[in-house]
């Protein structure tokens, strides 16, 4: 079976389906959930950041160390990244209203691991809206645009939870932030169901610090 079908029949509790695992789907309001803005504003800062670090670094060897006291560098990071962040606001803005403001998520899990995946309509305009900010990052010379459209291009991701370091639950926000040492994944429940989510990942994961 398809994503196509598990996508029909997943619900907002959750269910055991008849392949041994666990489904249910979750719309997260993109206009009151910021917490996607503020993932896809990190990408696009540590991207510009790590390029200034390698300024100073290049003005360091040329120069030495006096070349890190000019403010003017410091002024060009700082309107940089006002820039980026008014532009990247207005950019998940636009996407929110593209998505009809909610980004859907099926989660699927079992005694092995949870997959967090959008729905195969809507990440199939997240690819299309991924691959044209790479190419316009790409055409104006922008990495962190770039960077924003890579990350974007990925709708899937898949936690196994014998590699999970630590769970952290956000009951008021409805989220689980299920954390490997490089990959942190967004697991969401409905109240209802949240305790046992929580408790079904925590119970899996033997290797929490």
């Amino acid at each position: 079976m398809d994503n196509k079908y598990w996508d029909s029949v997943a619900t907002e509790r959750v269910a055991l389906c008849d392949d041994g695992k666990y489904r249910w789907r979750y719309d997260v309001n993109l206009f009151k959930d910021l917490d996607i803005y503020w993932l896809i504003w990190k990408v696009m800062f540590f991207s510009l950041a790590a390029i200034f670090a390698i300024g100073i670094i290049s003005d360091i060897v040329r120069w030495g160390f006096d070349s890190v006291t000019n403010l003017k560098n410091y002024r060009v990071f700082l309107y940089i990244t006002l820039g980026m962040t008014v532009i990247s606001a207005l950019s998940y803005f636009i996407y929110a209203a593209i998505m009809g403001k909610y980004y859907c998520i099926v989660f699927e899990m079992d005694e092995h691991g949870v997959n967090h995946r959008q729905t195969d309509v809507q990440a199939k305009k997240s690819k299309k809206i991924a691959a044209a900010t790479t190419l316009a990052g790409a055409a104006s010379g922008s990495l962190s645009t770039m960077s924003a459209g890579l990350g974007a291009s990925r709708t899937e991701m898949y936690t196994e939870f014998s590699k999970v370091k630590k769970v952290k639950p956000y009951r008021r926000k409805k989220l689980i932030k299920v954390n490997e040492i490089l990959n942190h994944n967004r697991v969401y429940a409905q109240p209802e169901d949240f305790e046992f989510v929580y408790n079904f990942i925590v119970s899996h994961c033997e290797n929490l610090k």
